[in-house]
């Protein structure tokens, strides 16, 4: 069978799990806003998909993203999830000859987009507590000259949850701006952080910006997402973009819902999901597990598991084996991934329960296990 249709039975069968507690995606589990069920519900009853959308997304939505951002300059660009926006500057800015210059570990597709586009993808490791698990200016400098086309930077970062500061960020745009790359700007995470600083607010020429409602609004499945610009840029990444006749009318409504009741629904949100990363800490600290980065920045923990003896994709097995979803490190990191599984907290409070007493037993059997299934 190909690796193709083995990856996708494998996450066919957790979906097909009864009662599955997700927690290795980082998508946001919490029941959605009474305000945003009623705007998805509205547009279902109004029949609004039956028409496709506005190409750039429609233009109440591009507003308040850009709105949202303290960006009102910049122009919104809505796509099929966060993903698609990325692929979109990588089809854009990444040839054979240019080079796509990233952390390690980062978020994997980008890199994949970039060598699809025939760019040279380096990595610079961060997974160490010399550099506090961050990119440096002088890392980075280092790894970029003419050749670079982008620069990737996910912030928070996935899958250790470290953040930037202004100054950082601003760091990184000098660079950027030397060696003529662009800087983009993966915020996926930004909503769980406090004093996240979009790179477009120092680099208003040269950066542009990926948000995504899967994580901090509970729409993976919805996929819908956006690429923020210069204006001046908007044209070239528009060309590029293969939603042409719009992302999906029911999720874009759900999003602009979801802007306008942002601040009261992320209040309860980050309740939850600081609560649980307590939880989740207490009890794997309990069972000789670590946690190199605490405070977590994104909606997830890494749980280290060299201390503790335990292979992580064997603790992935056994916890499979009780409903419950978490993530090896090697889907983020081949260099790293042996260290840590990542465990995601934006979910019911009685899925983190659920795993608190569930982890003795999981790292039990974890112990026993070596014929593993594939894993992705």
């Amino acid at each position: 069978m190909s690796d193709a249709l083995v990856r996708n039975r494998y996450f066919d069968e957790l979906t097909a799990t009864p009662d599955l507690a997700w927690m290795g995606q980082n998508t946001n589990h919490i029941p959605a806003h009474p305000a945003v069920r009623a705007a998805m519900i509205q547009a279902i009853e109004a029949g609004e998909f039956n028409a496709y959308a506005p190409p750039l997304g429609f233009e109440a939505l591009r507003a308040a993203i850009t709105a949202d951002l303290g960006l009102p300059e910049a122009e919104a660009l809505v796509t099929e999830g966060g993903v698609n926006a990325l692929a979109l500057v990588c089809r854009a800015r990444c040839k054979p000859g240019t080079t796509f210059v990233t952390t390690d570990p980062s978020w994997k597709w980008p890199l994949l987009f970039a060598r699809q586009a025939g760019a040279e993808v380096i990595e610079i490791p961060i997974y160490d507590p010399a550099c506090d698990y961050k990119l440096t200016p002088e890392a980075l400098a280092a790894a970029v000259d003419a050749r670079t086309a982008v620069i990737y930077l996910v912030d928070p970062n996935n899958p250790l949850g470290i953040r930037y500061t202004a100054e950082e960020i601003a760091a990184f745009a000098t660079i950027a701006k030397d060696c003529g790359a662009l800087l983009v700007h993966d915020c996926t995470y930004r909503d769980f952080a406090d004093g996240h600083h979009p790179a477009l607010r120092v680099a208003p020429e040269h950066s542009v910006v990926s948000v995504s409602f899967s994580k901090w609004l509970g729409l993976a499945g919805m996929r819908i997402g956006a690429l923020v610009t210069p204006r001046a840029l908007l044209e070239e990444f528009a060309a590029q973009a293969t939603s042409v006749l719009g992302a999906s009318v029911i999720a874009q409504r759900a999003a602009q819902a979801g802007l306008a009741v942002k601040a009261e629904w992320m209040a309860e949100v980050r309740r939850i999901d600081t609560a649980n990363k307590a939880m989740i800490r207490e009890a794997a600290e309990a069972i000789g597990l670590t946690i190199p980065v605490w405070p977590s920045h994104g909606n997830f923990l890494v749980l280290e598991t060299g201390a503790a003896g335990l292979r992580p994709e064997a603790l992935v097995e056994a916890a499979r084996r009780r409903g419950i979803m978490i993530r090896q490190g090697t889907y983020h990191t081949a260099r790293f991934g042996d260290r840590f599984i990542k465990v995601s907290t934006s979910v019911p409070t009685e899925w983190a329960i659920r795993l608190r007493n569930a982890l003795p037993d999981i790292t039990a059997e974890a112990r026993t296990l070596n014929d593993l299934p594939p894993q992705f």
